[in-house]
């Protein structure tokens, strides 16, 4: 078997972000003191930190939730010049990638009057040429990388009041380029040039908490809501749009994790701590474990998946 050796250790504070790679370049977010929020560049050969950029983004956050810590939520995104870093109360800040100067930043509360989200700020930033794509300010935006300027909001759940905590991904379905977002009550895919819906699907939900990120398998979108079963729906070309509707549903209740997919079977961690293997053509469960983790992070590399919990 293949076996993993700790080449350097580097202490952080808490958070929810993953780590990201970018050339001799590893950064990590944390939250400081319950106060403010810290970016860190470390080297990649050695863990020696390189810069660190800070800002104030305490956020209590409600409920159950809190047990979890009151941390900043979401993993960055790199495009090679900029890091763009999704704070707690709802703002987006770009960095400059080799020093850690700030460059822009945009607070969609003070921006487009909506409240700051009682979660805060989940989504991770998708980078795609020169724009950006957010579940933030109660709807789905579009931003220019180079400024932050926003270029169109659509898909505004519950009057603008809480935004999605899923993450967008890109997808080319029956030839139409599009991006596929999970909003707290549906399932969409949106097209990236205009903002325009193509097609929108109610997902059942448990107060809008969708969290995980909706993975796209040939014509299909296989994703789950919070304390409801699993779903596959299958996006169809008609005569003048696309359309969509339920394939199947699975008995596997997911909880924070995304999945990920190996030729046509999808692997997932469940709410009871146990993880199984979904064959995407049917719906049926091949395998399920027993519990590991109340939480995974998800990685495949050919035929294996690596799993932190």
């Amino acid at each position: 078997l293949a076996t993993l050796t700790r080449e350097w250790r580097v202490e952080l504070g808490p958070g929810y972000g993953g780590p990201i790679v970018w050339g001799e370049r590893v950064f990590v977010t944390e939250t400081e003191a319950k106060t403010d929020e810290v970016v860190r560049a470390l080297d990649r050969a050695t863990g020696r930190e390189l810069w660190r950029a800070k800002w104030n983004g305490a956020l209590s956050v409600p409920f159950f939730a809190k047990k979890n810590g009151d941390w900043i939520r979401a993993t960055p995104a790199c495009d090679g010049e900029s890091l763009f870093v999704a704070g707690i109360r709802d703002v987006l800040v770009c960095l400059d990638i080799e020093t850690g100067a700030e460059r822009w930043r945009v607070d969609f509360s003070a921006k487009l009057d909506t409240p700051v989200p009682s979660f805060g700020f989940v989504c991770s930033p998708l980078v795609i040429g020169e724009h950006i794509y957010v579940l933030a300010g109660g709807g789905f935006v579009k931003l220019n990388k180079r400024t932050g300027e926003v270029i169109w909001r659509t898909l505004i759940d519950g009057g603008g009041m809480e935004s999605a905590f899923s993450s967008p991904v890109a997808a080319t379905i029956h030839g139409k380029p599009q991006l596929v977002v999970q909003m707290r009550e549906k399932l969409a895919g949106v097209a990236p040039e205009t903002g325009e819906v193509l097609w929108s699907q109610v997902v059942p939900s448990f107060r809008g908490m969708n969290i995980l990120t909706p993975t796209v398998f040939d014509d299909g979108i296989f994703t789950r809501s919070y304390q409801n079963k699993t779903f596959c729906y299958r996006v169809e070309k008609g005569d003048s749009a696309l359309r969509v509707s339920e394939a199947w549903t699975a008995k596997a209740q997911g909880y924070m994790s995304s999945p990920v997919i190996i030729d046509r079977y999808a692997y997932l961690h469940l709410a009871n701590g146990r993880a199984c293997c979904i064959d995407l053509k049917t719906g049926n469960e091949t395998w399920r474990t027993s519990p590991f983790g109340q939480y995974w992070s998800m990685v495949a590399n050919r035929d294996r998946i690596l799993a932190l919990d």
